[in-house]
């Protein structure tokens, strides 16, 4: 990418390429409302409802997790085989009618089997089919793009939580929950009517650059019908997938292991419970920050130099905080907003850095549900680590030590092994699939 591309790569997108980027955060913006921190309300009102344990009913949120990994690999080949906006389409009106079960379900069953159909269809067209159209729109801006669209995350834990809350106790839980749904199946329609799949669609080229720049710096051969000339087989036997697959997937476990646990955390600190939810808040308005500022360092130099500062980054923050004095758990609290704002970024700017925007729908219907196992491990991870050292702190521990064993990881993968466009540009030899 020339140098003026890159000063301007941070916001010089485009009007349709802005689209595709706030439509992306919108659906992550419904997935951690619906999936993650809403639930939080949700949750308790419909165990009051029905007379149920509230742990009871949050262990649902746990099984719909691990039943979502069917759904990825399920809408990974729909995302291949019709393409991510119509994919992203019905993710999000599925979401939006799962929805209303939730807030509608008569028995714990029907609970669950609504919040499992919520969980995989809304993280599909939010991972899946959203990080298709950034590697398809952004194939060498995706990590400054994966900064803005991960913001989503971030904004949803500061303002999903008191919205559904209102709505819940002013309207009831059946009531309550119908103006997300609504609002998330109207998202997949606009989506369905105004996003295209790639940028040519619209008479535009890759990363908002010009006809000239793009025939000079990026590869401009067939996709091979979407696939890139990938199989699941050659993808399953190639170190690169395995790799990205891991390095990732372990900076979702800790940040999901981390934020799962962090109000009672906070609370064997010393904090209330108010304060420690307070703090949730905090971290996610800091976490607005993080994922920009990675994106950034992702976008100004590589996938790889972000990917192991923010490894360094997060292994201080979570030692300062096992530390446990004053001054180490203000400083590891700001961390580690930073580091849960950047973590998402990696899911789709690294297999994207490494096999590139060709083949894509491929790579990601493979790659993603990798990630997703590996990310719910932190529930085993977790439990474990507590059985054995008697706190959280000893959780912390154990990711500092996961972390660690994560960089070594990251610094042998080969980040533009089969990026074509990479190749073009830097006038290398383009490596073939065989």
């Amino acid at each position: 990418m020339s140098e003026m591309s890159k000063k301007t790569s941070i916001g010089r997108f485009g009007k349709d390429g802005w689209g595709v980027i706030i439509y992306c955060a919108a659906m992550f913006w419904f997935y951690v409302g619906m999936v993650n921190d809403g639930s939080n309300i949700t949750a308790p009102a419909f165990a009051k409802l029905k007379g149920l344990d509230y742990s009871l009913v949050l262990s649902m949120g746990t099984i719909a997790g691990l039943v979502g990994f069917l759904f990825f690999i399920l809408f990974g080949q729909i995302n291949l085989k019709i393409g991510a906006r119509k994919t992203s389409a019905i993710c999000m009106v599925l979401a939006g009618i799962s929805y209303i079960g939730v807030g509608s379900s008569k028995t714990l069953t029907m609970y669950a089997v609504c919040l499992c159909i919520v969980t995989g269809s809304v993280m599909s067209g939010g991972y899946i089919s959203g990080g298709t159209l950034v590697a398809k729109w952004f194939p060498k801006k995706k990590g400054i793009v994966m900064g803005y669209t991960t913001m989503g995350h971030n904004l949803a834990s500061a303002f999903y939580v008191p919205i559904i809350a209102f709505l819940v106790n002013a309207l009831g839980l059946q009531k309550g929950v119908m103006v997300p749904s609504l609002g998330v199946m109207l998202l997949g329609i606009i989506g369905l009517l105004m996003i295209k799949d790639t940028p040519q669609e619209k008479n535009l080229y890759p990363d908002n650059v010009t006809k000239e720049e793009y025939e000079e710096n990026y590869f401009v051969g067939d996709d091979e019908d979407h696939t890139g000339g990938w199989t699941t087989q050659k993808l399953l036997a190639e170190r690169e997938l395995w790799l990205s697959a891991i390095t990732t997937g372990v900076f979702q476990l800790v940040t999901v292991g981390v934020m799962t646990q962090l109000v009672v955390r906070n609370m064997q600190l010393g904090f209330t419970q108010v304060q420690a939810i307070s703090i949730m808040t905090i971290l996610a308005t800091i976490g607005v920050f993080g994922s920009w500022a990675f994106g950034f360092i992702d976008n100004k130099y590589s996938t790889k130099s972000s990917m192991l500062l923010f490894a360094i980054w997060y292994i201080i923050a979570l030692s300062l905080n096992v530390l446990e004095t004053k001054w180490s758990i203000m400083i590891s609290i700001f961390m580690i907003g930073m580091a849960i704002g950047g973590s998402a970024n990696f899911t789709t700017s690294l297999p994207a850095a490494v096999f590139g925007r060709h083949g894509f729908e491929k790579v990601n219907s493979v790659i993603f549900p990798i990630q997703g196992i590996i990310t719910s491990l932190n529930f085993l991870l977790s439990g474990a680590s507590i059985r054995l050292t008697g706190s959280l702190r000893g959780v912390y521990v154990v990711f500092i030590c996961v972390l660690f064993i994560n960089i070594i990881l990251i610094r042998i993968t080969d980040e533009h092994k089969f990026n074509k466009d990479f190749h073009v540009e830097n006038s290398d030899k383009l490596i073939k699939i065989s």
